[in-house]
């Protein structure tokens, strides 16, 4: 597959709430993640909310990156610098390549809304098994920015110069 393509490839998504306090009923991030991503092309192929736990976040998304379906996961919740804020370190040692990129562009344009305070955001991206990555902070506003900004053009097999379809399992 060349870098871009003149149709829309839709990819198979996995989304992941971490929380301690979320329930499926109350996680609007991720409800508004498979939205966008539904309405995007895309399909949904698995979705949970699990507690802010390196080990925790590490098994499901480890789960995930195994699978044959899952091409892309994105990521909500517990990437602050609070105490318990623990998707980068449960993450980080998961990746082949980390993608700097992602958490670089996620604070520049997280500036023009929240200024100085998305110095304290940790998002980050990642590839591993040929699984994208990208986590986020887990506020709807945050998520919202981050897939209308950047992540759902690099979904998109017809955003040029370049999008991470080539990079994903067929």
């Amino acid at each position: 597959m060349s870098q871009t393509s003149s149709e829309f490839i839709p990819a198979k998504i996995a989304i992941l709430t971490v929380s301690d306090r979320r329930s499926e009923a109350e996680d609007t991030s991720g409800q508004y993640l498979q939205d966008a991503a539904q309405e995007a092309g895309h399909q949904v192929v698995a979705r949970a909310i699990v507690k802010d736990n390196i080990y925790q976040i590490r098994a499901q998304v480890s789960a995930w990156i195994a699978s044959e379906t899952v091409q892309a996961v994105l990521i909500n919740g517990g990437t602050g610098f609070t105490a318990g804020d623990h998707t980068p370190e449960a993450l980080l040692p998961l990746f082949d390549r980390e993608v700097e990129g992602f958490g670089e562009l996620f604070r520049m344009v997280s500036f023009e809304e929240i200024g100085t305070a998305t110095i304290q955001s940790r998002a980050l991206a990642g590839i591993a098994n040929q699984t994208v990555i990208f986590a986020m902070p887990g506020s709807t506003r945050a998520c919202r920015t981050a897939w209308e900004r950047i992540i759902e053009e690099q979904l998109d097999a017809r955003h040029r110069p370049c999008n991470f379809l080539p990079h994903m399992k067929k």
